[in-house]
Formats: structure tokens, C-alpha cells, sequence
């Protein structure tokens, strides 16, 4: 929406273009759970939109569907996996990372005075279950996860300069966008070649670098997005922010000290409104920057389960080329190679990502799988020993067996 209404404007379309969004989740849920009708104004269901922004598929098909991958807690966490096993860490150095990096974000939002919950939290008391920290599923804990019961809102104000010059908008609040682009991965997460990886974040994040004449090093701000933890790694991961080889433990190398993640606090602890937050980063990012002359911010944004993506740079200087440049390298990322999926598989499984759905207790697993041939297979698992084994040694790599109807078992 940002791209659009920048191309409008450079276009003359338009000279101001108002972006804005809010929700009252919280207030709805209270109001539902006592009964009481808010009386609020609706919109009959078979209204059809004057228009439609943005891609409309299901994000899941109906194979994944039956096969339990159907909400983001389901998803996120055997990225999160997937993610352990290839960074190669211990699960309880695992752990202590994602909750050393989340405990930073609660940092930020302790300083941020529209942050829902500011309360700064250790890592221990982020990933460690409890009462008021239920596990969800596996390795996510209640504080690890977006928090969308909020009320919320936010607005962006984007004018050409002339207009900006009219309406007497002092200089030193001037804040320009300099680079933006778009991209979106293979649409189902069964037909990627990996549960860990964004290639269109990072085709989006490279062109967004090079329209703008700035590298990552150039950068002071961060915002992004911050469903899971999972999401902010592999954020991180595909825009050069932090090599493979930064392990380091529990560590987040400079970055995670220097130049922080995220400059609301992220969806947990800022707060996570439904269909907005990426509103309210670019908000708080734009009084960052103004605190800041001459610094830069990039934000991202992320659709689905690291599905659709968008990046945007923007800083109080004027842009280098003097105008704000777009890219959308969608016909690259559509040509690289996809993961065809059997459904149909029966016998010997290599287990590529595992997780555990909870129910205040262990519910059932949810587990990728490659076949000989390399062909991803999705199953569950009710077994309490394979639950357990699932989240006390590391499963990724290990062989299994599917069954006819997905139930994967190891030996």
C-alpha cells in the first residue's frame, strides 16, 4: 500500500494519500465473553469490495489443511525448527536464543509509550512455561507469540514535497522513502525447498539495497516483522543481517546490541493488531528517524507464513536517485525451484521439522517429512513418546516411517 501510494503521488494522481488502520480485538473478545452486543455499524457479507489488494488464494490448500497445517501457531514453530537444525544448536541453546532475542524486544518496548505490554522480561521468563505463559505449541510458549488481542490503531501521511512545502510541514519532520519493493515466495509451504529460508525476502531485501544506493552496514534501524521469533530470524538471515556462521550460542552478534531488530518492541509486547502492525512499525519508525537526522530505517513486512513480503527504506535525507524507486523481482523467485509434495507416500520418511500442538497439555505432533526421493510428505503423530522425543533430542535428520493415513512413527 505504501508503493502504491508513492507511485500515485509520482505520478500526479495524487499529492496526499492517508494510510490508516485499527482494530479493537480486545474490546470485542470482553464484550463477546459477557454477552453484551457492542451495536457496532456492519456491512452485509455479500457485499462485494469496490476492490481487492493483495493476493486472494487460500493460504493453505486443502492437503495441508487435512493434514493439521492450518493456523500460524502450527506453522511458524516447524520453521523455527527447521531453523535449530540448520544453525546446529543444542535445544536448550535454542531456547536461551529465541528467548534472549525476544527478551531484547521487550526491552524496546518498555521505551515505546504505545507498546501494549511494557514490561521488559528475561529470556527465562519468556520461553519457561506457567500459568500465565501456557505453552502453544512447541517451542512457543504464550509471550513467544503475536499478542492480537489489542486495541490498536495507526496512520500514515504521505504527500509530495510541494504539498508537504504548502501545508507548512516543518523540514526537520520530512521523512522520505527511499527504496521499496515486493515479493512473494512459493505460495504453498509444501513446494519450498525448505521450512527455514525466504528467497523472495531476499531478492526483495537485495533490490531494496541497491535502489537505494545503501547496504545493510548503512542502516541504524531496524523494524522486522515479528509474528514468531522464526520469522524475525529468517528476516534477519535474508537480508545479510546475520550470517549462518554467527551461532555464537545464544548470541545475536552487534546487531542484536547495536542495532536492535525492532524499533516497537514486536508483536508480542507492542503489540500485534490483526491486519495493522506493519502500520504501526512504520509509524514508530518514522519518529525514530526524525529523532535521528540523516540516519536510515528499513521495515518488513510479511503476509502468510513468510509468504507474501515487502520492504521498504526510508530516511530524513532526500533520496539519492531524488525520487523513490520500486522493484517487484516476482519472475525471478517464481523461477526457482519448487518441492513437489506426495500425500500418498507410505514407508521409510527422513523427518525434516517437528512440532508439538498443545491443549494445556501435549496434543499431537506435526511433522515434515522428505521421502527417498525428496518429495515432502507432511504427517502427526499422537504418540506421547514420539511427542516427547520431539521436544527433548533433535529429530531433524532422523528416519522414520509414514503410514497410509500420515501417522509418522520411529523406531
Amino acid at each position: 500500500m505504501v508503493a502504491r501510494a508513492a507511485a500515485d503521488i509520482q505520478r500526479g494522481d495524487a499529492d496526499v494519500i492517508v494510510l490508516s488502520g485499527g482494530e479493537a480485538t480486545r474490546t470485542r473478545s470482553r464484550l463477546r465473553k459477557a454477552g453484551i452486543d457492542p451495536q457496532w455499524s456492519t456491512q452485509p457479507q455479500d457485499v462485494a469490495p469496490a476492490e481487492s489488494i493483495g493476493d486472494q488464494r487460500p493460504l493453505v490448500n486443502e492437503m495441508e489443511s487435512t493434514r493439521g497445517l492450518q493456523m500460524p501457531v502450527d506453522i511458524y514453530p516447524l520453521f523455527e525448527i527447521a531453523l535449530r537444525a540448520r544453525l546446529g544448536l543444542t535445544i536448550d541453546q535454542h531456547i536461551d536464543r529465541i528467548g534472549s532475542l525476544w527478551s531484547a524486544f521487550s526491552e524496546i518496548a518498555a521505551t515505546n509509550p504505545n507498546a501494549w505490554i511494557r514490561t521488559p522480561l528475561s529470556g527465562p521468563e519468556i520461553t519457561t512455561p506457567s500459568a500465565e505463559n501456557r505453552m502453544i505449541t512447541w517451542p512457543y510458549t504464550k509471550r513467544l507469540c503475536s499478542n492480537n488481542q489489542v486495541d490498536q490503531g495507526a496512520a500514515l501521511i504521505i504527500t509530495s514535497v510541494a504539498a508537504a512545502e504548502r501545508a507548512g510541514v516543518p523540514r526537520d519532520r520530512w521523512v522520505f522513502l527511499h527504496a521499496g519493493t515486493e515479493a512473494i515466495d512459493h505460495w504453498n509451504i509444501s513446494n519450498r525447498v525448505d521450512l527455514c529460508s525466504s528467497p523472495a525476502l531476499r531478492t526483495a531485501g537485495r533490490d531494496a539495497f541497491a535502489l537505494a544506493g545503501h547496504g545493510p552496514d548503512d542502516i541504524s534501524y531496524f523494524d522486522l516483522y515479528s509474528c514468531f521469533p522464526s520469522a524475525v530470524q529468517i528476516g534477519a538471515f535474508e537480508l545479510g543481517l546475520i550470517p549462518d556462521s554467527n551461532v555464537n550460542g545464544t548470541g545475536w552478534g552487534g546487531i542484536g546490541a547495536s542495532r536492535p531488530l525492532t524499533v516497537t518492541g514486536g508483536m508480542t509486547f507492542a503489540g500485534g493488531p490483526y491486519n495493522n502492525y506493519v502500520t504501526h512499525g512504520l509509524a514508530t519508525m518514522v519518529d525514530t528517524l526524525r529523532k535521528d537526522s540523516g540516519a536510515f530505517g528499513l521495515c518488513t513486512a510479511n503476509g502468510g507464513y513468510t509468504t507474501e513480503h515487502a520492504v521498504l527504506i526510508a530516511s530524513t535525507t532526500p533520496p539519492i536517485a531524488g525520487a523513490y524507486l520500486h522493484s517487484n523481482p516476482q519472475a525471478e523467485v517464481d523461477a526457482l525451484p519448487r518441492v513437489e509434495c506426495d500425500d500418498t507416500w507410505t514407508g521409510d520418511v527422513t523427518i525434516e521439522s517437528a512440532t508439538v500442538v498443545f491443549a494445556d497439555v501435549p496434543s499431537h505432533a506435526l511433522v515434515a517429512t522428505r521421502t527417498p526421493s525428496g518429495q515432502r510428505s507432511w504427517g502427526r503423530s499422537s504418540d506421547a513418546e514420539f511427542m516427547n522425543a520431539a521436544m527433548t533430542t533433535e529429530l531433524v535428520g532422523s528416519g522414520a516411517r509414514r503410514s497410509a493415513d500420515g501417522t509418522v512413527s520411529i523406531d
